[in-house]
């Protein structure tokens, strides 16, 4: 299989796919483009009819939605363990995942994904708000499961939201209590620091990604 991602500085869609198929040591070959350049459209071009990230080929199968790649991944080489094993807890974290992918233009506009920087933001009143429910959603999944991932092993879920851990760090976002555990236990993912090592190393700026000012 060839995942081929974005910038892991900027990518938060690229990071759901990725981080799912690593988290699970699922096989594959990573192809990293530097967004919003010629290089990376004439690349996604010889292979896929939309170019954008993270997309995925798998033999004559192509996948180029995130939500789209974890399902496929979850049937094809997961067995379904990428969901929650009991049908209601399945059920709300299919609901949780399509919340996010389909919600939270405001914060994911007015704060995007910039793993190198600490910044501040100033915050529409769409944007707290959507910021008043992931504190929320992370809440609630703490309150039953404490110190643990969304529904105590990792899943598909987790992955939709890390890319909003990042977020909300990069932005300095006071949270509650047990909002802001959740985010501490996703930060410690050897996975996931894996990921964010990666990301420091990285030069490249994608300007319509430099919210804020530097804290």
């Amino acid at each position: 299989m060839q995942l081929f991602i974005g910038n892991k500085n900027y990518s938060s869609w690229s990071l759901r796919a990725w981080y799912l198929m690593s988290k699970f040591d699922v096989p594959f070959d990573e192809t990293q483009l530097v967004l919003d350049t010629s290089d990376f459209y004439d690349e996604l071009k010889q292979h896929f009819h939309v170019q954008k990230v993270p997309a995925l080929i798998d033999g004559d199968l192509q996948v180029w939605d995130s939500l789209a790649i974890c399902e496929y991944i979850n049937d094809a080489h997961l067995s379904g363990a990428g969901w929650p094993k009991y049908i209601t807890q399945r059920a709300t974290a299919r609901a949780l995942s399509a919340e996010m992918h389909a919600g939270f233009m405001a914060l994911r506009n007015e704060m995007p994904m910039n793993i190198r920087a600490t910044r501040k933001v100033t915050i529409s009143s769409a944007a707290l708000k959507d910021i008043q429910r992931i504190d929320e959603i992370f809440a609630q999944q703490q309150d039953m499961f404490p110190n643990e991932w969304f529904f105590g092993d990792f899943s598909i879920a987790d992955a939709m939201y890390a890319p909003i851990v990042l977020r909300l760090k990069t932005y300095q976002i006071t949270l509650s209590p047990a909002a802001q555990q959740y985010c501490d236990f996703v930060m410690r993912c050897p996975v996931l620091q894996k990921w964010i090592t990666q990301a420091l190393t990285e030069t490249d700026i994608v300007h319509c990604d430099e919210a804020g000012v530097e804290v």
